[in-house]
């Protein structure tokens, strides 16, 4: 190795290293709880998984998830020349929850604004920084709005493992929080992949699920799970399902609320994922009668808008109703 060219990869490795410092140092200003940079390449291993899970009809009615595999696994099919994914976490965990009992309950990863739109406005401000670094700075950004398998990059950046209920968990933050990524076309210093796992022994997230619904290699049955079948679900919930439900008519946080790893974790700090007060005091009766226009009001800037009106009120009468026959 000549001499020039051993100066100018120590240059090279240098730059790397001290951009990938003022990223994490930016991420954490932006916000961020976790930041993590991996280095681009095809999830392989993923991509068997993915297939297999599809091939057995776990995905439900989602379709998509079977089309074009090779391409998901692969940044590169989503940004020419990537090189590197800058991966994030941002924590949603909240004791500030619905104080009402016996209503219908919401995830909380619904409580307050569209989280792709807060991620994603503060992964652009990140790559607007990281262009006043490097002009020639190219990238694009995903917060479960591609095909890209973000919990997959969240372990090769080093933010956690994926728990026995397929979510992954940080030991700092527990499991509630949200990935971004920024994939770029330019070469940083990359994290050690996060290759250990520290569920041990505990199934609590498998046998407290109340559909059964996760199975035993940390994947779901989308089929039975009560997130699927309340959010993406296009048709009618599965009658067989309702008595297991419980009042929940969007979503589902029962496997992480059991984690022990999300015992005693910090409560987010993002103003935009606060539940309303409205919304937090509402009783069964307000639920019963939320009108059209109180419904676009209230969440007119969360996740639960894309469910639409129709079809989450017809979650929260078809799920009530059986409550009530349940309980006479």
């Amino acid at each position: 190795m000549n001499w020039d060219f051993s100066k100018y990869l120590y240059m090279s490795v240098q730059k790397a290293n001290s951009l990938s410092v003022l990223i994490k140092e930016k991420a954490a200003e932006l916000g961020f709880d976790l930041c993590g940079i991996a280095a681009s390449r095809p999830l392989m291993e993923r991509g068997k998984i993915l297939a297999d899970w599809c091939s057995s009809g776990m995905n439900g009615e989602m379709s998509y998830l079977a089309r074009d595999i090779d391409k998901r696994i692969n940044p590169e099919s989503l940004v020419s020349d990537a090189k590197s994914l800058v991966v994030t976490g941002l924590s949603y965990n909240t004791d500030k929850m619905q104080l009402e009992p016996g209503v219908p309950v919401i995830s909380r990863y619904a409580y307050g604004h569209e989280y792709q739109d807060v991620i994603k406005k503060k992964l652009f401000k990140l790559l607007a920084f990281i262009k006043t670094i490097d002009p020639d700075a190219e990238g694009r950004p995903f917060a479960d709005t591609g095909p890209l398998l973000e919990k997959g990059w969240a372990c090769e950046a080093g933010l956690g493992w994926q728990g026995k209920h397929s979510v992954v968990i940080n030991k700092e933050i527990g499991s509630f929080f949200f990935i971004g990524a920024l994939v770029l076309n330019l070469q940083l210093d990359y994290d050690n992949p996060h290759k250990a796992e520290h569920c041990g022994k505990c199934r609590q997230c498998i046998e407290m699920c109340p559909t059964g619904a996760i199975n035993e290699d940390r994947t779901i049955d989308a089929r039975k799970c009560i997130a699927n079948v309340t959010i993406e679900n296009r048709g009618p919930i599965p009658a067989e399902m309702i008595p297991k439900i419980g009042k929940r008519v969007y979503g589902c946080d029962r496997c992480q609320e059991v984690c022990p790893w999300n015992r005693d974790v910090r409560q987010h700090h993002v103003p935009e994922f606060e539940l309303s007060d409205e919304i937090r005091g509402m009783n069964t009766e307000e639920w019963l009668s939320l009108s059209g226009e109180r419904f676009r009001r209230l969440f007119r800037h969360s996740a639960i808008a894309r469910k639409k009106y129709d079809r989450f009120m017809k979650n929260v009468n078809d799920i009530l109703r059986e409550e009530q026959r349940i309980s006479t």
